[in-house]
Formats: structure tokens, sequence, C-alpha cells
């Protein structure tokens, strides 16, 4: 069973709004509200393909139950811990001519008691999971080190542990050695703190995750695919051209794609390819965290993977 962690959730609200200008007063045309955060995403996408993945993390007030009836709609189970903070809300407003304009609220501030509360729950969740899927950024409160910390609970466990996050979260999360790990180009500049100019680069730096014990290190590379490492191998994955309608939870399908895989003990290669399609699919949609099975087969047939020692 899949267990995905969105300790920092909200409610997305997309406007679309015509001639957007910043101090007027202006009537949306279309509004979206879904459940937001990477790891939501990351479940709905899950869902799509088994029934075995349950959702987590910090909800409060009416914004929290409004993202758990949603989640009763959807059939997805879910136990969240409630907390004295109102879920954040983060929006997007669309305009005619194709900008994007988003508001990010802070969400709210997590108390020491109410972490510890998480952690004893987070413990009891984890006993009949196999994998764990940490998405996204931390809410005010936290310690940097916090996903470092559910890594380490779980790896006692003997659970496969993802981790999509950025910044310190992801520096300190890789020293507990996660299972995978996705950085994009920029972050794994961040990481081993130097350019990357080529793809020699990225193998350069991948393996300086690898070393850190990490068993599967996942580069994307936006349009150009993804690199992907195991051991001493390197898949450089090349997906068809699809029809983009929404790129926004691509990352978060993948991942949704590599924990399926996971626990349907696909070989190395097919979870490539199936992770990968799973990305690819999501884009062709016009919401987030969403993938067509049929268009996941399509594209699985279509992928091409170059594998090379390192």
């Amino acid at each position: 069973m899949i267990l995905t962690i969105t300790l920092n959730p909200s409610i997305d609200r997309d406007y679309h709004i015509e001639n957007f200008e910043k101090g007027k007063v202006l009537r949306a045309n279309d509004v979206k509200c879904t459940p937001g955060g990477k790891g939501l995403n990351v479940a709905r996408v899950a869902k799509v393909f088994t029934d075995s993945v349950m959702a987590t993390g910090y909800l409060g007030g009416n914004s929290g139950n409004y993202i758990k009836e949603r989640l009763d709609d959807l059939n997805i189970r879910h136990k969240f811990l409630s907390i004295n903070g109102e879920t954040r809300s983060c929006l997007a407003i669309h305009s005619d001519d194709g900008s994007e304009t988003e508001i990010l609220e802070k969400g709210p501030y997590i108390s020491r008691e109410e972490h510890l509360k998480f952690i004893k729950l987070y413990r009891n969740l984890i006993e009949d999971k196999e994998v764990i899927c940490a998405s996204g950024s931390l809410p005010q409160g936290l310690s940097i080190e916090t996903y470092k910390e559910l890594i380490l609970i779980a790896k006692k466990q003997n659970k496969k542990f993802i981790l999509d996050t950025s910044g310190d979260a992801l520096k300190l999360g890789i020293e507990a050695s996660p299972y995978l790990v996705k950085p994009n180009k920029d972050e794994l500049e961040k990481l081993v703190g130097h350019a990357i100019n080529s793809e020699k680069d990225v193998i350069k730096g991948a393996q300086c995750l690898l070393n850190n014990n990490i068993e599967i290190v996942v580069i994307s590379l936006g349009a150009e695919g993804a690199m992907i490492f195991n051991k001493d191998y390197v898949y450089k994955v090349n997906v068809p051209t699809i029809k983009v309608v929404n790129s926004v939870g691509s990352g978060d399908s993948m991942i949704a794609g590599f924990a399926i895989s996971l626990i349907e003990n696909y070989d190395f290669e097919l979870m490539i390819k199936f992770a990968s399609a799973c990305g690819a699919a999501n884009a062709m949609e016009e919401e987030t965290g969403k993938v067509n099975i049929d268009n996941v087969k399509d594209i699985i047939n279509k992928i091409n993977i170059v594998k090379k020692k390192i």
C-alpha cells in the first residue's frame, strides 16, 4: 500500500479572467477549486490505478474540511492530523493572453505539540504501507529536518521512501538516504554547488546523490525528458511528442507512477516507462493530478530508453 504525505496542503483556486490588470475590478469567467498540494496530486493519480493508497498530513479549519470532503468524493482514503490553524489557499489567475499570476499563502503554523501528534500518527500509519511518498514544501513551524526525521522512522520499518521536495528540506532529507529522490536541474545545481551545463555534469551530480545510498535518482529535464540513475547505470528517457495542455503536476504524476511500480514489482525498465508515461499523460489534461489510462498505455509503447553504464 502507498502512503502520500502532504504537510502543507491547500485549496487550489483557479480563476479565468479576461484582460487581467492590476488595480481593476474584475469578474471571473470560470472558477475551479481543487484539493492542492503535491502529495495530494500523487494520491489522485495513484488512485487511478489502485485502491491501495492513503493520504495524510495536516488539515485545519473549513478549508481542511473541504479537502477531506473532496477526497471522500474521490474514494481516496485519508487520515490527517487536525490542527488549530486554517489550511491555506493558493490562487492562480489565468488571463486570455496566456499569462498566469499565482498567489501562494504561507499556510498555518504547526506547533510542536501538533508535530509530535503527527509523528505518533505517522508511526501507526506506515505499519501496513510499502511505499511512502512525501512531497512539497514544509509549513511554518516545522524544522527543515522534518523529512529527514520521517525517512529515518520509515527506514527502521524497512519501508521505501520517495522524497520530492526542494531546498534545505531536500538537502537534509538526502542525508537520511531515501529510496528515491527527484530533483530537477536547478535543484541539482543547488545540491552540488555548481552549474549543470551538460549530460556529463548531470551524471556527476547524480553520482553524488547515489553515494548517499539512494537507490534511484531521477533528474527531471523538463521537455528533454529525464535521466534516471540506479546503481551503475543511467537511463535516458525520451518521451514522444504530446499535445501539452497543462504540465502542472506532471512531476507528481511521475512520482505516483514510481510508487505504483514499486508495489506492483515492475521490472526497472517498465517502472521507468510507466512513471514517465504518467508524467506525460498528466500534461495532456487540463486538470492537475489527473491521467487517462489509455493515454498512459499509448505513451508507454512509444517511450525510448537509452541505457548505459556510468
